[in-house]
C-alpha cells in the first residue's frame, strides 16, 4: 500500500504542476510567493495523512479501522483540510484569487463529507469514536 500511496502522491504533484505551471503568471509577488509556501506545507502535511491512514484510505465513507496516530490525533479529516489549502495556495501561486471562490462549494462538500465519515464510524466504533472525536478538530 505505501508503493500506491507513493506513486498516488507523485501523480497529485506532477498533475498540479503541469495543470498550472503554464499559466502562471511570471512575476513572483509575495501573494504568489505565500500561495507557494502554503501549497507546500499543505501537500506535505496531506502526503503524511495519506500514509498515515496506510489501509483505511477508501473512496467512500467505510470503517476499517479508527486512526488516531500523527495528524489524525489532533485532526480527524486531515485529507480535507489539508488537500483544501493546498488548493487555495495552489490558487494563489497561480495569481488566480478570485478562483477561491470555489471553496464555496468545497467547504461544505467536505463537511458533507466529514459527516458521512463520521457516522459510519461512530456506528462501528462507538463510545471510541465519540471520545476521539471530542478530542480532536474537524
Amino acid at each position: 500500500m505505501v508503493g500506491k500511496n507513493i506513486v498516488l502522491t507523485l501523480v497529485v504533484a506532477a498533475a498540479a504542476v503541469c495543470l498550472g505551471w503554464e499559466k502562471a503568471p511570471p512575476a513572483w509577488t509575495p501573494l504568489r510567493i505565500f500561495g507557494l509556501c502554503l501549497a507546500t506545507a499543505a501537500f506535505v502535511l496531506w502526503s503524511a495523512a495519506r500514509f498515515h491512514l496506510g489501509n483505511s484510505l477508501t473512496v467512500s465513507a467505510q470503517a476499517r479501522q479508527l486512526v488516531t496516530r500523527g495528524l489524525y490525533a489532533k485532526v480527524r479529516n486531515p485529507i480535507y483540510v489539508f488537500g483544501s489549502l493546498f488548493i487555495a495556495g495552489y490558487i494563489l501561486l497561480l495569481d488566480r484569487p478570485r478562483w477561491l471562490l470555489i471553496f464555496l462549494v468545497i467547504i461544505p462538500l467536505q463537511l458533507w463529507r466529514a459527516g458521512k465519515e463520521a457516522r459510519v464510524l461512530e456506528a462501528k466504533f462507538g463510545e471510541e469514536y465519540r471520545t476521539y472525536r471530542a478530542r480532536t478538530w474537524m
